[in-house]
């Protein structure tokens, strides 16, 4: 059996159907579906068990996990914006900690999801403590259990690699509200509003033009499946595309692939804003130092494991995202 903790959630529900896709159907998926839509992203997904996040870490905590060829961690608050560190620390760095102890005691390996955002403002996304600084306590609270596997690498049991993700983005994500992706927001507002709003200027960048490295979450999937393939491969890789583009890159793809949906014709990024379909507000004050401007992973030590597919570009990931919600409708 494999287990995917988070295994409702956006990575997760990806996960597992990229797992299905590979004949794997006996999948225990822990995940808290408490908000009851989050069912959704399982329909069509072949799996052995579904168990409620509390009762798995109690088995956990008991050393009742029998026969389990691999787990996945990805459950996880995501909410970059939670201030309670007391919830945050429990939820996302001890119960990984109690997993990784008990998969180490097993030998099972274990494979979990750290953050980019333990790079805090950057600017250098490699994978070593001189270069991280979170900025909020989720970030916090994955740079944590990154400092114990480093700790713990030269005694490890069974593999373990922890995955910093970069911005992630692709279909399941609907349910996770304001921390969906910018790419999913500027559909929902360019369909609802036709229009598209983006933050301006700010950190010495132009309007719209503070960059991220996104990446489309099949990218994400077939990082997490290599991983394990290669169970000689331990350690803490970036997964990201390597390459930064701005938010107007996002925004832009969003409205064409929409105007070409109805049969109209492209517009490049300066005609988009002079006829209104792209907008630019003023950078929230109350962000301001705690914002990634520029997010760029550096994919040396993730090529050096073995990992040599290539990424999507903006313009290509978000241009399948948009046309799969489009034919959702």
């Amino acid at each position: 059996m494999i287990v995917v903790t988070g295994g409702a959630g956006f990575i997760g529900s990806n996960l597992v159907r990229g797992l299905n896709s590979r004949g794997y159907t006996n999948i225990l998926v822990v995940d808290d579906l408490t908000e009851g839509d989050k069912f959704r992203n399982l329909v069509g997904c072949n799996i052995a068990d579904y168990q409620h996040k509390d009762d798995f870490r109690l088995r956990v905590r008991q050393g009742n996990l029998p026969n389990i060829e691999a787990v996945f961690h990805q459950g996880a608050c995501s909410d970059t914006t939670e201030r309670n560190g007391h919830y945050m620390l429990d939820n996302n760095y001890r119960v990984t900690l109690e997993l990784f102890e008990l998969c180490q005691a097993k030998r099972i390996p274990f494979i979990y999801a750290s953050s980019a955002a333990v790079y805090g403002a950057g600017p250098t996304y490699v994978e070593d403590p001189a270069n991280e600084a979170p900025l909020n306590v989720y970030g916090y609270s994955k740079y944590l259990f990154d400092q114990v596997l480093r700790r713990r690498m030269v005694e490890l049991a069974a593999p373990v690699v922890g995955l910093r993700y970069f911005n992630v983005y692709g279909p399941q994500e609907q349910h996770k509200g304001r921390m969906a992706s910018v790419a999913f927001h500027n559909f929902n507002e360019f369909r609802e509003g036709g229009h598209v709003r983006l933050f301006g200027g700010w950190d010495g960048y132009a309007d719209g033009g503070q960059m991220r490295d996104f990446i489309h979450v099949d990218d994400v999937v077939e990082v997490n499946l290599h991983f394990l393939d290669h169970p000689e491969a331990s350690g803490i890789f970036n997964c990201g595309t390597g390459r930064a583009q701005p938010f107007n890159d996002v925004a832009s793809s969003v409205v064409n692939t929409i105007r070409r949906h109805r049969g109209e014709s492209e517009l490049s990024l300066g005609e988009q804003v002079e006829q209104g379909l792209l907008r630019y507000i003023e950078f929230p004050e109350d962000l301001k130092g705690r914002y990634q401007s520029h997010t760029q992973a550096d994919l040396t030590q993730l090529r050096a494991a073995g990992y040599d597919k290539p990424f999507r570009d903006v313009q290509t990931g978000v241009t399948q995202y948009v046309e799969h919600l489009l034919a959702r409708g």
